[in-house]
């Protein structure tokens, strides 16, 4: 009996550490498959170098470097390692235009020419709103640069100021640095410093971001990552481009997974900033017809599983980046990679679908399709893409590189495809007053998604064709 009562004391207290250990034992399994997933990804994609950080319920569950920061001299990845933010940047400049608007600098309702007064009369109706929200109708200066002339600010502006306006103010939201980099500008103009020094002041060291910075050329910058882009598979240098182009508002920031671990909180906490600043920012853009989009200032509004998603990526120079906020699950994804053709949203999804299953990209599948002449009218624009025959007046406020190059490669696409199946609906969407239409197709065994935005009078915005990931 002794004996027995001494086995069940042993076995009480290995049972009250196994219970104690309980939630580390499953934080570490969790780790580890995330662990296993980047690593697998990663090969799969090509990626040189990337970091990763993931925070669940306020505990961070992996902060962790892989492949290489510096090919030449073999320097491998960490959680100090310095990555371009691309776009992701633009959450920071709504920051900073936030700060000014809290300091009564500005008004979210300010026309432009307050601050631009030799800007054309056309932008009158231009808000700072509309800047931040890409609704401003400012055409996207991307791709229409110089990219090895430097700029000064005055110089930028009215370069911007020579860009044609696509649609009026506030009717429809249409993606444009060039509102990004007007709002870097801005925040120069009415501080006498730089966009970066606020940043610095208002939110860098503030949340703890110890490394977070601008870009800089001529700067000694320890940890500083090469960005890379993939030739037939093999990894060359970034393309360079003037110093003065990686000092604007449109993202151009370097930090590491560290410092976006401590935004991280800093977002969760909805710190730095009032509760009314935080609101607005995250609050969808309402057009002009009432109808809203899923953009704020600087971030994509979506949902996952019924509940918010905050997100945004960047691309740039050879480096990509992803931060994910599933708010209603409590979970924060951070994907910054050094290789151009690195698809980081994809490393994002698959962590997700990790912690949550229910937080994986839906499945498609085909619905009912109660609108036949919609689906009539996309075969045949499909046929027309194929034989080169497309009609680019058919284009309402597309971005240029849709005729100049998504036509023509969708064209030699289709042609070593082969005939095109039947059309199945899988989603149809309202995205602020458009409708965007996503199908099933196959061509032969294989099955791609084929997704068409039309406006209101049935024109098409925008269009793109993918393989099924399987």
């Amino acid at each position: 009996m002794q004996g027995r009562s001494g086995q069940r004391r042993i076995f009480g207290v290995i049972l009250g550490v196994l219970l104690a250990a309980g939630p580390a034992l499953a934080q570490g399994s969790l780790r580890g498959r995330i662990d296993a997933f980047v690593q697998a990804e990663q090969k799969r994609q090509g990626v040189v170098g990337l970091a990763v950080g993931v925070v669940h319920n306020g505990r961070v569950v992996l902060a962790k470097g892989y492949g290489s920061a510096d090919l030449e001299h073999r320097v491998p990845v960490g959680t100090d390692t310095l990555f371009q933010s691309g776009s992701v940047g633009k959450m920071f400049t709504a920051m900073a235009v936030m700060a000014q608007v809290e300091a009564g600098r500005v008004s979210l309702s300010d026309s432009i020419t307050k601050h631009y007064p030799d800007a054309p009369a056309s932008w009158a109706p231009i808000t700072v709103r509309h800047l931040l929200t890409h609704t401003s109708g400012i055409q996207d200066l991307e791709g229409k640069l110089d990219e090895r002339k430097d700029y000064t600010d005055e110089e930028f502006a009215r370069f911007i100021y020579t860009l044609p306006l696509e649609f009026p103010a506030g009717l429809r939201f249409s993606y444009s640095n060039s509102g990004y980099v007007l709002l870097g500008l801005l925040v120069n103009r009415i501080t006498g410093t730089t966009y970066v020094d606020v940043l610095d002041a208002k939110v860098f060291k503030p949340a703890g971001m110890k490394t977070a910075r601008g870009i800089s050329e001529a700067d000694i910058i320890p940890n500083r990552s090469s960005g890379y882009q993939l030739v037939k598979g093999t990894p060359k240098h970034q393309t360079w481009v003037s110093p003065s182009l990686n000092t604007t508002g449109d993202g151009a920031l370097y930090f590491s997974v560290k410092d976006l671990l401590a935004w991280d909180t800093a977002v969760r906490k909805r710190a730095l900033l009032s509760e009314e600043s935080w609101r607005e920012i995250l609050s969808p853009v309402r057009l002009n017809s009432g109808a809203t989009h899923s953009y704020g200032f600087g971030w994509q509004l979506l949902e996952r599983n019924g509940k918010p998603l905050h997100q945004h990526g960047g691309a740039w120079q050879g480096f990509r980046a992803h931060y994910a906020h599933y708010e209603g699950d409590s979970l924060s994804i951070i994907v910054l990679a050094n290789t151009a053709q690195a698809s980081p949203g994809r490393f994002t999804e698959g962590i997700a679908a990790i912690v949550n299953p229910a937080l994986g990209p839906p499945k498609l599948a085909a619905v009912e399709d109660t609108e036949p002449q919609v689906t009539a009218q996309l075969t045949a624009f499909l046929e027309e893409v194929r034989a080169g025959t497309v009609d680019k007046a058919r284009f309402a406020y597309a971005p240029p590189w849709l005729a100049s190059e998504a036509l023509p490669h969708f064209t030699e696409r289709l042609k070593k495809l082969g005939p095109t199946g039947k059309l199945r609906l899988a989603q149809r969407e309202v995205v602020g007053d458009d409708r965007v239409y996503t199908y099933l197709v196959d061509f032969g065994i294989d099955t791609y998604v084929y997704k068409v935005s039309l406006i209101p009078d049935g024109r098409e915005s925008l269009f793109g064709m993918n393989e099924l990931k399987k």
